[in-house]
């Protein structure tokens, strides 16, 4: 056990030590929280620079008095000939347009658009939802109808799901947030069992390739010193994790203060495009928090906690057998196609299958299977899973774990000394089967 301990201290230190490591986990958050800070920057800029001139040429003498400026859209009544007014605005670097309306725009419901450079997409859709909301006047005007008794018409349907529960109670739940706490679950761990996986693979090729093994192999099992790569990477995923969050957080902090107040930036939104409905932000964050009511988030943590760990090992001890069978990655990949296909399998069905129907048979057999349970079963919690059906699963996990670790090891204890020798599927299974 000592021996196992050094080792995952090894492993752990040698890890965290490395400037890789502290680029990684440093730089990771700090490129989310530049990207969003940039995309916010550049998204307000577009609309602050997005302003656009538009000579009318109106032949229905009409149109042109109904049409509205707006904060980044200003209209102009063209007194030149359509010729002479392209030659204006000819070779014009700004966005600068011509808008010709023909006499018969009610009934044609056409018209040109001739822009300087290539049509800028706000300022046509602009222009066309003015001009559609003007063709609607005069419809309603055609059939003597109020257009301000259409618009106070309400159709809008909210929709308040509930879920009712054993002691016949109901309560909020909108599946619209568990979907996406799901989604992101299933990317997360599917990238990390991956990520940590391979660095198990990695850094037992490494050692063979370079021999050190040999000297390590003389002082330790090979067993103890698979658990101990195995459970020390697990910790410096573990650290990782724990600091992206921590980071995460403290710079999302930093960035909303440096931003400052949003309301700004969607006033200007709104001033830009004035047919998009009007945003609420105490309605939407309230509508949110309700939302979230309806996911028990401690259970989820626990279960992220759980599955993540019992992925991990499962997986990481399936690396490592691969790792101490081959000399390089390349030969790795005819091997780690077929251990991570289920993880893929589970991956890929979790964005349809998994999240439409999360309590139905496919996605209970699959949060069932320990090869495929780290991410079904991560994506049925949000949506409310009988805590036996946890349970049972975990279990299940944990016996698969010593099950895989158990045939790891005796593929590990015979490929760890073994150089130059391709190794085949038929290969593996003689290892397996070679007695102490």
């Amino acid at each position: 056990m000592n021996k196992i301990l050094l080792i995952i201290q090894r492993e752990y230190l040698s890890r965290v030590k490395k400037k890789s490591f502290l680029l990684t986990t440093f730089l990771v958050p700090l490129f989310f929280i530049a990207m969003y800070i940039g995309i916010f920057l550049l998204s307000k800029k577009s609309f602050e620079d997005a302003n656009a001139l538009v000579y009318v040429v109106d032949n229905t003498n009409e149109i042109s008095t109904l049409l509205e400026n707006t904060e980044g859209l200003k209209f102009s009544n063209s007194t030149m000939e359509l010729n002479e007014q392209i030659q204006e605005i000819k070779g014009e670097k700004k966005n600068t347009n011509i808008l010709l309306i023909p006499k018969d725009f009610y009934t044609s419901h056409k018209i040109e658009f001739l822009s300087s450079g290539k049509p800028n997409i706000t300022t046509q859709s602009e222009i066309e939802n003015q001009l559609e909301e003007i063709l609607l006047n005069h419809q309603y005007k055609e059939l003597n109808i109020d257009p301000q008794t259409i618009r106070n018409i309400d159709n809008t349907v909210r929709v308040d799901a509930k879920e009712i529960t054993e002691s016949g109670e109901a309560k909020s739940s909108d599946t619209r947030i568990a979907m996406g706490i799901a989604m992101a679950l299933s990317i997360l761990i599917y990238l990390s069992l991956f990520l940590y996986g391979a660095q198990v693979m990695r850094g037992i090729i490494e050692e063979k390739s370079n021999r050190i093994i040999e000297v390590i192999i003389s002082s330790v099992k090979p067993f103890q010193l698979m658990m101990g790569k195995i459970v020390g990477i697990g910790l410096v995923g573990i650290t990782q994790f724990l600091l992206w969050i921590i980071l995460s957080f403290a710079l999302a902090g930093v960035a909303t203060s440096f931003l400052g107040d949003k309301n700004e930036f969607q006033e200007q939104m709104m001033k830009n495009n004035p047919q998009a409905p009007e945003m609420d932000s105490g309605t939407i964050m309230s509508e949110i928090g309700t939302a979230m009511e309806s996911v028990n988030i401690p259970e989820l943590l626990i279960c992220f906690f759980l599955f993540f760990i019992g992925g991990y090992l499962l997986y990481s001890a399936l690396f490592a057998a691969v790792g101490s069978a081959v000399d390089n990655e390349t030969e790795a990949n005819q091997f780690t196609m077929p251990i991570t296909t289920p993880l893929l399998l589970a991956y890929v069905l979790s964005f349809g299958v998994l999240i439409n129907d999360p309590h139905g048979q496919v996605a209970t057999w699959l949060s069932f299977i320990p090869l495929t349970s780290p991410i079904a079963m991560l994506v049925r919690v949000p949506f409310g899973v009988p805590i036996w059906q946890i349970a049972l699963s975990f279990g299940l996990l944990v016996l698969g774990f010593v099950f895989t670790t158990w045939v790891a090891a005796r593929i590990y204890r015979v490929g760890i000394l073994m150089y130059g020798k391709k190794a085949s599927f038929k290969e593996l299974i003689k290892w397996f089967n070679y007695k102490n």
